[in-house]
């Protein structure tokens, strides 16, 4: 049973679960009827109903199972700092205060990892949970926990959930959040106890939201209906490793390369195999344009190449997209847009003469949010009590995962390393081909109980390997195995192939020991010890310490293929020499260690260059466009001598600088144009310093467009499968070999959501229309007609002139015809959603949930990267999560915040109330050590054994 949890004497006294339940229900019906009514009082009764589930944080409370009493210090923000003197009772409260806060996004996750969605919110998440059983996260998790994770790390999980169960004691939902109130007029739902496992799975969901480019991969397959090979490569350029630096510039992997040259180790392609392999996907490198390209867009041909990528995939590779899409979002945007800025500056180029090091993950906005900032600290540390820790941690996970110990700090950005394969596999009978021979499927029984419904039993199939068949989850991948594309060779393929995935996260590992050993790490050498655990997902981990040493390792579990393959397109699975040939070794991923050049960038750019580095990692990086920013920031703040203060990586991390702008605007500038009206647009991008303010009008219309021009060049051309849901457009058929007369055009509309879509106009497309500037007739830049303005015929002034007028249009339309009036912060707008029931609620609860809009500047590939998709509209759709600059010399100098605040309960305080400050680019104090805390605190809570 779990812990008894009692008030202690002057705490307010307890009530029965079933009385406050009554009254929860009671607030819920009350409130509706008085925002309905506009029963004035009725504000008034909902939110002190409420705050009965408010959590305690004066006084004390009795915990069974502590063996001393823990100190809870809470700030003026609600943040809290962790006293205790054994790592069990440490961890045992870390599980109870964030119960206390956030046990309603704790539920949802775990319900999520392990496809148990169904059980909370009824039918309509019955595909996605047999989708995320067939993943089988959870199976995952619970194998780690029992058969890869020290026994340690064991204890410590099992002591935070203990420390859950605890607040859990005693409550119905409706005693824990608001959230469960709802949830009770539909459902009998209630919370069941915290498991270790459940702290284990979230790591996977974290791991799926950084899985490296699956997303291209699809998209790239997707592509061939109406673009060829020629087409495709200019859409995914080259990295531009003249320009913009990798992360490892001083590497330390000489001897890897010298035994690369001598025939290589595990028999894996390196970087000398790229251009065979590059060719995979039928894609050129020399960056040409094809010929086969009509006015429309469309191509003569298929464009298909000879492995297994083709026009086949055009729709059904969508279902698997379907699928992705539609899963809630955990950590980020399912994988696309993904990125972070972490850097860190030595001693002999800052002020205090120690190491800077800076953060700010980006990831989907989500209220709350996805971080939780605690510190951890032992009474006195010894080998009883061994941590000292402060930073971001994961409400449902021990431990922290971004932040600072009291002698070395760390942050982390998505490496974006390839970890996931897709491989068709050739079904016979009830088994799969492979190497000629059939065996049988791996299969499981899974039932998903449904509120509210009838519970749903499913088939799992797995290959041998441990590979599931995700064309099992979905009607449309089930056409991607009949129509897929492959060699001549390749075995009938009957009814179809099936789609199954390798991901490195399917296997069992010990990330888990990892995050504990990196809070306790006194060195470079226990550092990067702990990384060496770190094996999902892959992250660029940058490192400061007391000493004044810096660095960056790249951990992760990153697979090594057979020559000729990088995991661009979908693989045959039906024969050995696809299989992954290993994994790198650690000893032989990239690190540097106090680099001569004192500073050290990682913002989702090329770890290495491939030149100089014997493994492909992976050919979809980031651009670059972000960490070059950051780069020349540093280098010109340092220039002559100059020194870098805590406040100058402040600014730094709210740099608003288009680099597409700095590209386009000349240009623009010389454009001809007859309206007056569009001229007086036009000459707000004279004199521009093309930074994008949140006042800025200026950047409202270069961003507009900057959309317009993706719009018309690439928007216009790519399939059904990729554009906007709803754009709709009329389009040769795919299988039309010759001309077709305007009659005989099909309509066909968009299929994505608006901020999944592409062009999304990011670095990528900055790179894309870079390389075709000087490429005036180019294919890319023929425009549809449309309405009575003709369009332009392979030229790009032409096509540039006619964005700058549907900009002008649309701004007018969307903020009026006065141009003094425009704003970029009137367009560029934040909402914060509560995930689940803030986006699908009654509209009602959602007023309840959600808050915003902000009118917020930056921009997509800006160093302040609040990102917005170009193809679906210009609102916020991922943001710096967090922000924090470590102070090496003086750590209670460090400064951090949040996106919302320490609180899921929406009538809290804690709320949002660090979102207006996050939205000024302000920070918070950081307080560290005893004293500092002491000064800081507002309320303590003493959990007494």
């Amino acid at each position: 049973m779990p812990p008894n949890t009692t008030a202690s004497t002057g705490d307010k006294p307890a009530k029965s679960g079933r009385k406050k339940g009554r009254k929860a229900r009671l607030f819920v019906l009350v409130l509706v009827l008085a925002i309905i009514g506009g029963i004035a009082y009725g504000g008034y009764w909902s939110i002190s109903t409420v705050r009965a589930s408010f959590p305690q944080t004066k006084g004390s409370i009795t915990l069974d199972g502590l063996s001393g009493p823990v100190d809870v210090q809470r700030d003026g923000y609600g943040i809290p700092q962790i006293y205790a003197s054994s790592d069990e009772d440490l961890f045992m409260a870390q599980g109870f205060v964030q119960a206390q806060d956030r046990f309603y996004e704790m539920d949802v996750r775990r319900h999520m990892t392990s496809g148990r969605l169904s059980e909370m919110f009824g039918k309509s998440q019955v595909d996605n949970d047999e989708f995320l059983r067939t993943l089988g996260w959870d199976r995952v998790a619970e194998e780690e926990y029992d058969k890869e994770l020290s026994s340690s790390t064991k204890k410590y999980l099992q002591a935070y959930a203990k420390g859950v169960n605890a607040y859990l004691q005693g409550k119905d939902g409706e005693d824990i959040s608001l959230e469960y109130a709802a949830l009770g007029f539909t459902n009998d739902y209630r919370p069941a106890e915290w498991t270790p496992v459940d702290s284990v799975s979230w790591l996977k969901a974290m791991a799926w939201d950084l899985r490296g480019n699956m997303q291209d991969e699809i998209d790239r397959a997707l592509l061939t209906s109406r673009l060829g090979p020629h087409q495709i490569a200019d859409l995914y350029p080259q990295y531009p490793y003249d320009r913009n630096k990798p992360i490892v510039l001083e590497g330390q992997y000489d001897e890897l390369t010298e035994t690369f040259e001598q025939g290589g180790s595990d028999g894996s392609s390196g970087s000398g195999d790229a251009s065979e392999s590059d060719s995979s996907d039928g894609s050129s490198t020399d960056g040409s344009s094809s010929d086969g390209s009509s006015t429309d867009g469309t191509t003569g041909g298929s464009g298909t190449s000879s492995d297994t990528s083709g026009s086949a995939l055009e729709s059904q590779l969508a279902g698997l997209y379907d699928v992705l899409d539609d899963l809630p979002a955990a950590v980020g945007v399912n994988g696309n847009g993904i990125g972070s800025n972490s850097w860190v500056v030595g001693g002999e180029h800052t002020i205090t003469g120690k190491p800077l090091l800076a953060n700010d993950p980006h990831l989907s906005a989500s209220l709350p949010s996805v971080w939780y900032q605690m510190g951890l600290h032992c009474r006195k540390v010894s080998a009883k009590c061994q941590y000292d820790v402060s930073g971001y941690t994961f409400a449902g996970m021990p431990g922290v995962i971004i932040g600072h110990n009291a002698d070395i700090s760390w942050g982390m950005t998505n490496s974006g390393v390839d970890v996931t394969d897709l491989y068709l596999e050739k079904l016979s009978g009830d088994g799969y081909l492979y190497d000629g021979k059939v065996k049988p499927f791996v299969t499981r029984e899974e039932t998903i109980k449904v509120a509210g419904g009838t519970a749903k039993k499913i088939v799992v199939r797995q290959t041998e390997d441990g590979m599931p068949l995700l064309s099992d989850r979905d009607d449309e991948l089930v056409k991607v195995g009949k129509k897929a594309t492959v060699d001549d060779d390749a075995p009938d393929r009957g009814d179809g192939y099936a789609v199954a995935l390798k991901w490195t996260a399917l296997e069992p590992g010990n990330s888990m020991d990892a995050v504990f050993a990196m809070d306790r790490a006194a060195d470079w050498d226990d550092f990067r010890k702990a990384a060496e655990d770190f094996d999902v997902p892959s992250q660029n981990l940058v490192y400061a310490d007391t000493e004044n040493h810096i660095g960056y390792q790249l951990p992760g579990k990153i697979p090594t293929r057979a020559k000729g393959l990088d995991g661009r397109v979908p693989t045959l699975g039906w024969e050995s020499k696809n299989k992954w040939t290993g994994f790198i070794d650690f000893d032989e991923l990239p690190y540097e260690y106090d680099p001569e050049r004192g500073y050290i960038v990682t913002a989702n750019q090329a770890v290495v260059d491939p030149d100089e580095y014997p493994y492909t990692l992976t050919t979809d990086w980031g651009y670059g466009t972000r960490s070059q920013r950051i780069t020349d920031l540093i280098k010109g703040k340092i220039k002559g001598g100059g020194k870098v203060s805590t406040d100058d990586m402040r600014q730094m991390q709210l740099d608003n600088s288009s680099e597409i702008a700095n590209m386009l605007v000349p240009t623009l500038l010389k454009i001809n144009l007859d309206d007056p009206d569009v001229r007086e647009a036009q000459e707000l991008l004279q004199g521009w310093d093309r930074t994008q303010d949140a006042d800025s009008a200026a950047a409202a219309y270069f961003n507009a467009v900057w959309r317009n021009i993706l719009k018309l060049a690439f928007g216009h051309k790519l399939p059904k499968e990729l554009r906007v849901e709803g754009q709709c457009l009329w389009v040769d058929p795919i299988d039309t070999t010759g001309p077709v007369d305007d009659k005989n055009k099909v309509r066909e509309c968009g299929q994505r959501d608006g901020d999944q879509a592409q062009p999304d106009g990011g670095d990528r497309w900055f790179e894309v229309v870079r390389n075709l500037m000087e490429k005036q007739d180019s294919d890319w830049w023929t425009t549809p007609e449309a309405g009575t303005r003709p369009g332009a015929d392979k030229d790009r002034d032409r096509l540039f002139e006619r964005a700058m007028i549907d900009a002008r249009w649309e701004l007018t339309a969307k903020l009026g015809k006065d141009i003094d009036t425009w704003s970029w912060g009137r367009l560029h707008r934040l909402f914060l959603k509560n995930q689940t029931l803030g986006t699908s609620g009654p509209g009602i609860l959602q007023n309840i949930l959600n808050r915003g809009p902000w009118k917020l500047g930056g921009g997509e590939a800006a160093v302040n990267a609040t990102g917005w998709n170009a193809a679906g509209g210009y609102d916020v759709v991922w943001v710096p999560s967090m922000r924090m600059v470590v102070n090496l010399d003086d750590l209670d100098k460090s400064k951090w915040i949040n996106l919302t605040g320490a609180s899921g309960h929406a009538f809290s305080a804690h709320y949002t109330d660090q979102t207006d400050k996050w939205v000024k680019g302000e920070l918070l104090d950081w307080s560290f050590n005893k004293k500092a805390v002491d000064d800081s605190t507002s309320d303590t809570l003493v959990l007494k054994p």
